[in-house]
């Protein structure tokens, strides 16, 4: 195995994240528990070699290993493939002893964990994220969830899971595109936590989308610190987990009304680029920190405008978010880089004229 960071996430049920390059297999079979009788292994149809090169490695006569392969992207989270991850679990008979594992990007570590927290009311899952935005952001913090027609992410639970493991190798064969795309999670780290990020970026953008670089790994161990801590304190996004939605309730709305077309980065980069120019129209904010946000994600390739004519349709789909209180919208806004707080209830008037800012 290669050098590896590991870096640990605290709470009830503490765990730890693995980070390095070559570590996939040997992490992975530390990690399955010695009683674990059955795996089951939830991966996208672009990983079905590699699965089943992971079914080979971890089985023997006396552990039994399944593959479940599900539908790209949010194609993956309904209801639907997760009653399928359940007909396969009962019809091998798999007990809380036995473990799952998500192997593909943010939408099977979603949909693989809800299956988990779900079977039997909780069996054991170890995540193996195999996108940059996975691997910062969905495999980490134990939120779990499936996408409805209402919405994104509204049926989920929160469940831990035993580990996680990062292999930046898995991330050689990503196009640029899917790298950048993923990438704008770990901007956000450095808008609400780590600036160490945005200078990185500033310095030399291609090499942090370069996954052999330091500047690379230096940044996602960043992003991924961010998110242990703050997961550790707040598992259930009662306090501090909350400011991890920065950029996330116009996103959300965004990728509702493109029928998830969009990548899930790119949404939250116009997200994260309204957040900041509501936050200057409330006085938080200076007009040199908003230009920031605007010359980092331009300079990296992800949006920062949307329809103009939308508006309408956004503000009904934020209505709806999970992050909303009754009928009270709740944003993450900035009084400055690293300075996140929460604006509740703003006047639409503002929500309006904030918009008008990244319309197009």
């Amino acid at each position: 195995m290669s050098e590896t960071t590991t870096i640990g996430v605290g709470g009830e049920r503490p765990y730890d994240v693995t980070v390095g390059r070559g570590i996939l297999r040997e992490a992975l079979a530390e990690a399955i528990p010695p009683a674990a009788r059955k795996v089951l292994v939830v991966h996208q149809p672009a990983l079905a070699t590699a699965a089943g090169q992971l079914r080979d490695a971890l089985a023997s006569a006396e552990r039994q290993v399944l593959l479940a392969e599900i539908p790209d992207a949010e194609d993956g989270k309904r209801v639907e493939v997760a009653a399928f991850c359940w007909q396969v679990l009962g019809q091998a008979d798999f007990t809380r002893t036995d473990v799952i594992v998500g192997f593909g990007g943010g939408a099977v570590t979603d949909l693989a964990g809800f299956v988990a927290a779900t079977w039997l009311r909780g069996v054991e899952i170890v995540q193996l994220p195999t996108s940059v935005l996975a691997m910062v952001d969905a495999g980490i913090g134990g939120k779990t969830g499936i996408n409805t027609n209402e919405g994104k992410n509204l049926v989920g639970a929160f469940w831990p899971p035993r580990a996680v493991i990062c292999d930046l190798e898995l991330l050689d064969s990503l196009s640029v595109n899917e790298r950048v795309a993923g990438f704008a999670e770990v901007v956000k780290a450095g808008f609400i936590r780590y600036p160490e990020i945005l200078e990185l970026i500033e310095r030399d953008p291609a090499a942090v989308i370069d996954p052999q670089s330091a500047a690379f790994g230096r940044c996602v161990e960043l992003a991924i610190r961010m998110k242990a801590d703050v997961v550790g304190q707040d598992l259930r996004e009662a306090g501090p987990r909350e400011m991890l939605n920065y950029g996330h309730t116009l996103g959300h709305a965004i990728e509702y009304s493109e029928r998830y077309q969009w990548r899930h980065g790119a949404a939250v980069s116009v997200g994260m680029m309204y957040a900041a120019e509501l936050s200057r129209l409330a006085g938080r904010l200076s007009d040199d920190a908003v230009e920031r946000h605007r010359d980092i994600l331009r300079t990296l390739g992800l949006p920062i405008t949307y329809r103009a004519n939308a508006w309408k349709t956004l503000l009904a789909t934020m209505r709806r978010d999970k992050k909303a209180r009754g009928d009270m919208l709740r944003f993450v806004v900035l009084d400055d880089i690293a300075r996140p707080t929460i604006m509740q209830a703003p006047d639409e008037s503002l929500l309006f004229a904030a918009y008008q800012e990244v319309g197009e």
